[in-house]
């Protein structure tokens, strides 16, 4: 059982809302689409299922054209950002609607709610009505509702993006959970890179509409195509420089490496150069690090961790590093960069060589 989009598309009123796309998910596959708002995250999925109807292209089901057929003909849940569960009926009664209005019997219905109910540990809360839950409770009586009807596509568009902290984390490692007892093809959306890695599957990155990349989530995370999906995929965006590859080194701004590794089979000429907040520091960790001098504009606390807003020559970085740095904005930092995680881009933009880093892990988890 797949959901195939061919070549399908999406126009309103003149205005491309998706480019040409085609995806194929299969069954039991956990799938992320991971952009930032505005990205065309929810417009694929109202193709998916069928709220919406292609500008060309066609969706096949297990092989059967259903591009015009009414989603309420499709075996489709949908779970939004907010709450939508029925406030004056109990959880039960909330589980049980879909099935009611489908005309199943209750002894079906019953075992069905029950089972749905001990899925999302949501057995204790039965007759409890939704505003006396919690709102990660009243999330779960949601996404149960969705499950009931055995659907073999589950679309869940940022479901987490209304709870604090400590809910999200709470439903971040329980949703894996539920997919894997569902058996569905799953599609979930978000704007949070974190949350695509938490949840692992495949992504899906988007940009304006267009799909730039999938694949498995760590691979498109570790080796991004292109420096859009880069960016897409690194939270703060990821950092470019602008570097040269001349025979055996790669100059890096004002810092030099030696073009070893994936480097060394480059063809000489101009180059990007992009690397995640998290891979600058304040001291070097490694032999091989390259030293930087910045502005420092912003420093922003989180607590643990620091941003560092630094000015470049004309290029703009955002570092992230461990603790509280007692730094004044206009100060004069040095921060370092181990060459090991260092992206290059051709002049299109394209992926011209993985970081080293990326590469290990790569090989590592296969």
């Amino acid at each position: 059982m797949a959901l195939e989009l061919q070549n399908v598309s999406r126009l309103v009123e003149g205005r491309v809302h998706i480019h040409l796309t085609s995806l194929t998910l299969q069954k039991g596959t956990m799938n992320v689409l991971l952009g930032p708002t505005l990205s065309g995250k929810t417009s694929l999925m109202r193709l998916m299922a069928g709220l919406d109807a292609p500008t060309t292209g066609r969706i096949l089901w297990d092989g059967r054209d259903v591009t015009g057929m009414r989603v309420q003909d499709r075996k489709v849940a949908m779970v939004y950002q907010q709450f939508i569960n029925y406030p004056g009926l109990t959880v039960y009664e909330n589980i049980a609607s879909p099935l009611r209005i489908m005309g199943r019997d209750a002894a079906s219905i019953d075992k069905a709610v029950r089972d749905t109910a001990e899925m999302m540990r949501l057995t204790p809360m039965l007759q409890r009505k939704p505003l006396e839950l919690s709102g990660g409770q009243q999330q779960r009586c949601a996404l149960a509702r969705a499950l009931v009807k055995g659907a073999g596509l589950v679309l869940l568009d940022e479901p987490l993006a209304n709870l604090d902290y400590k809910l999200r984390e709470e439903l971040r490692i329980e949703i894996p959970r539920i997919f894997e007892a569902s058996g569905a093809i799953f599609v979930y959306a978000t704007t949070e890179p974190e949350e695509a890695l938490l949840l692992g599957g495949n992504t899906a990155a988007l940009h304006e509409g267009r799909v730039t990349q999938f694949g498995p989530t760590p691979q498109v995370y570790r080796q991004p195509a292109d420096m859009t999906t880069a960016r897409v995929f690194s939270d703060p965006p990821m950092n470019f420089l602008p570097c040269v590859k001349t025979f055996a080194q790669v100059a890096l701004g004002e810092a030099t490496t030696p073009a070893s590794g994936a480097f060394a089979d480059l063809p000489d000429g101009s180059y990007t150069a992009g690397f995640r907040a998290n891979h600058l520091s304040l001291q070097p960790h490694s032999a091989h690090a390259l030293p930087f001098r910045c502005k420092l504009g912003v420093t922003e606390i989180t607590g643990s961790e620091t941003f560092l807003h630094l000015s470049h020559g004309a290029d703009t970085w955002v570092g992230l590093v461990h603790g509280v740095q007692n730094l004044a904005d206009g100060d004069e930092v040095t921060v370092w960069l181990d060459p090991a995680h260092v992206y290059l881009f051709d002049a299109a933009g394209q992926l011209a060589a993985p970081a080293a880093y990326a590469q290990s892990d790569l090989k590592g988890a296969a």
